[in-house]
């Protein structure tokens, strides 16, 4: 199934493996096109959050998320069209190679996204230390699933003019595809890496100065009004009906007619609403737009709490805990003992909590860093250290064995794990982890979803549109918990 001939022209970058410069590219063309008045809808295909968050800021509105592992293909299919429906153009970043995936059929390769979205795909390719070789890899792309439209490429990482010449030509002879431009090699101090992946933005201590450089990078080498004619050009040949009137030139102005984000559907009344507090600031920025969506699509007022910034939690009903870098903020976190004392006390009373990786390590007693251990908030008896390479990295699958406060008995949940974060001590009895992980490492021995009373933590982030018990579940329990403190 494919996706509505109603969608908006849009294009998939992808790349030949990790690495290979798609999401500077990706970022440059979306932050290049924004000032061009292009009004560009991003998304990410995969579980990332990092990429999400500077395309986010590149394209000035929400990246949503696609990823058909966590989610079913009609509901990937959905969130593409709704999301950018009142945009002039769409870019979705692949993830790792454009044919790579988790089984030898490539279902969840950024490749079989493309074609169940319809979307033609622009390659970035790493041109370093090769020429002709290119043109080879490219045209065993371009044969191994004629189904993918390979539209064009970008060269990354050239050495110089006659480099670019080179592998140009043989592209242009070999493939027949047009080269949109040509990058050449770049330094890393505008997006220093951390981990696998870009420090966020939330982190980078210059992001607008960033963008600003690599939307000049992609305005200085690529050639972005042919890279966006051959993209409205694929839409009308491939029958797609939604042409964007305002850019006949590329260069004319125009806005959308409404805010490309989620409407909120069928809200309980005011006097029903719960309030769900959201830890988010710099060490726990780790959201999908589509999990605080469904909680306010649910009735629940959505208020951010940071644990940096504030001494105490505002009056909630429930909190959501992302995930993050707590390990880069851990003095911060150990100083602020007032909300840590006060987050204890509301756990004690039973305000539900649900919390992810890094907002799992801030439940915990503390976190060893270098001989140097920092307290956390004491909710949960593990204690924390940061191990140098990943302790649990991709998708997850999780069966609920135990009763627990937000899942049912026997509930299959598809999830992802991240982290480099490693438990040096834990007490618990076997009752008090809800998950069995059928795929993925949890939190130890296989197990994961430690909770205690109405507090949950886990390694597994989830995606509410594919665990879609999750927002019901945590909107419940606040609505139950408020009951029980206003009867």
């Amino acid at each position: 199934m494919q996706a509505s001939c109603e969608s908006v022209p849009g294009v998939v970058v992808a790349g030949l493996r990790g690495g290979s410069g798609k999401t500077i590219i990706s970022l440059g063309i979306t932050a290049a096109w924004k000032r061009m008045n292009i009004a560009v809808s991003p998304f990410k295909k995969g579980p990332d959050y990092i990429d999400a968050g500077w395309l986010s800021l590149a394209a000035g509105r929400p990246c949503y998320n696609l990823d058909t592992y966590l989610c079913d293909s009609a509901v990937v299919q959905q969130s593409y069209l709704s999301h950018s429906q009142y945009c002039d153009i769409a870019l979705v970043e692949g993830n790792r190679g454009l044919y790579d995936g988790i089984d030898t059929d490539g279902s969840t390769s950024t490749a079989e996204l493309a074609k169940l979205l319809n979307l033609p795909v622009v390659l970035v390719l790493d041109c370093t230390k090769s020429t002709r070789t290119m043109a080879a890899l490219l045209l065993g792309c371009m044969h191994f699933d004629p189904q993918v439209r390979i539209a064009g490429v970008i060269l990354n990482q050239v050495a110089g003019k006659r480099h670019q010449k080179k592998v140009a030509a043989n592209i242009e002879r070999f493939c027949k595809i047009p080269v949109f431009g040509a990058v050449p090699k770049l330094g890393s101090e505008d997006f220093p890496e951390r981990h696998m992946g870009l420090v966020p933005s939330a982190e980078h201590g210059s992001s607008h100065k960033a963008l600003a450089a690599v939307a000049k990078m992609a305005t200085d080498h690529i050639d972005l009004n042919a890279l966006y004619r051959a993209i409205i050009d694929d839409c009308t040949t491939c029958g797609k009906q939604k042409i964007p009137i305002a850019h006949q030139h590329l260069l004319a102005g125009h806005k959308p007619t409404a805010p490309a984000v989620s409407v909120p559907t069928k809200n309980q009344q005011p006097q029903n609403q719960v309030v769900i507090g959201v830890i988010r600031d710099s060490a726990f920025q780790f959201y999908y737009p589509d999990n605080l969506e469904a909680l306010k699509n649910l009735g629940a007022h959505i208020v951010f709490i940071s644990p940096l910034n504030q001494k105490t939690l505002p009056d909630v009903d429930a909190l959501y805990m992302g995930g993050g870098f707590p390990e880069t903020h851990a003095p911060q976190l150990a100083e602020n003992t007032h909300f840590r004392d006060h987050l204890k006390r509301l756990s004690l009373k039973g305000l539900p909590i649900y919390a992810e990786c890094g907002g799992l390590i801030f439940l915990g007693q503390s976190i060893s860093l270098k001989d140097k251990e920092y307290p956390m908030s004491g909710i949960l008896p593990i204690w924390f250290g940061l191990s140098i390479k990943p302790q649990g990295h991709g998708y997850t699958r999780v069966q609920v064995k135990h009763e627990n406060p937000f899942y049912r008995f026997g509930e299959m949940l598809k999830g992802h794990e991240f982290r480099y974060s490693k438990i040096l001590k834990i007490d618990f009895q076997d009752h008090e982890m809800a998950f069995s992980m059928e795929r993925g490492k949890g939190i130890l021995d296989k197990k994961d979803g430690f909770f205690k009373n109405n507090t949950f933590g886990t390694y597994t982030h989830i995606h509410a549109l594919g665990s879609v018990s999750w927002a019901p579940s945590l909107v419940a329990n606040a609505r139950a918990y408020k009951a029980r403190r206003y009867p």
